[in-house]
């Protein structure tokens, strides 16, 4: 429980897509003019997200990682097609990013109309691959931590665009310099929340963490100076003893 909660707020806040890796920054600044349309965005995006992450999980690793092949027989554990990883993953996106607009269109003509062509470039926003290639190299376990990853990465995209997009709103009505009006303005904002975000790095951090063991030369020292000390209190018994036979 603990390993899913750490890995939902490390997703979200410390490891934002937009905002740690600048990734999806296409459709982040061309689709944040207006709240309602990065809202619908921001919903798309988590939906996608959440599937295809596990998805790619589950091909990653039965199909795609060395000897991942061993379930069809021992004659297959040598086989490593690690090298299709790219085509399989952004086949399994853009299947899900169709299933989206299909969905879209159908239930939400007017958010449809209003994303316009950036709802089928879901399908190579970069972001969304990026969700899946982390899961692969961060050798993410099981599957409900795939789900989680998948999941909270869209949470954070979402919470990005959506900030973006209220801040855009209310700055339309600001005495913004003419030469920073538009996007100049937003990508000096997004580097700012950029580095506000970095605060979140402390909050995994710290605990009950193990000290670090002594040096070598310290240690050595250490125990140079207790045998001094272990060989001055000897010393001073014997005097005491010497001294009490010479009294007696």
């Amino acid at each position: 429980m603990i390993e899913h909660l750490e890995l939902f707020f490390k997703s979200i806040f410390i490891d934002n897509m937009v905002f740690a890796v600048f990734l999806g920054m296409c459709s982040y600044l061309a689709v944040s003019k207006k709240v309602a349309t990065a809202v619908g965005l921001g919903a798309a995006v988590i939906f996608v997200l959440a599937i295809t992450v596990p998805l790619n999980w589950l091909l990653d690793q039965y199909l795609l990682q060395p000897g991942a092949l061993k379930w069809l027989g021992p004659e297959f554990a040598d086989y490593d097609l690690g090298f299709l990883s790219f085509i399989m993953f952004i086949a399994t996106i853009a299947t899900m990013v169709q299933l989206v607009e299909i969905v879209v269109e159908k239930f939400s003509p007017s958010l449809y109309n209003s994303l316009g062509i950036f709802l089928p470039l879901i399908a190579v926003n970069c972001a969304i691959l990026g969700g899946s290639l982390f899961m692969q190299s961060r050798e993410i376990e099981t599957l409900g931590l795939a789900l989680n990853y998948g999941f909270s990465s869209g949470i954070g995209w979402f919470l990005a665009i959506l900030a973006i997009a209220a801040i855009r709103e209310k700055i339309r009505y600001s005495n913004v310099p003419a030469p920073l009006r538009g996007l100049g303005i937003t990508f000096i904002i997004t580097g700012l929340m950029g580095i506000g975000f970095l605060s979140f790095g402390g909050m995994l951090t710290g605990g009950d963490e193990e000290e670090a063991p002594a040096t070598e030369p310290t240690a050595q020292i250490e125990k140079v100076q207790t045998e001094t000390n272990t060989q001055l209190n000897t010393e001073a018994v014997v005097r005491v003893a010497e001294n009490t036979k010479t009294e007696e």
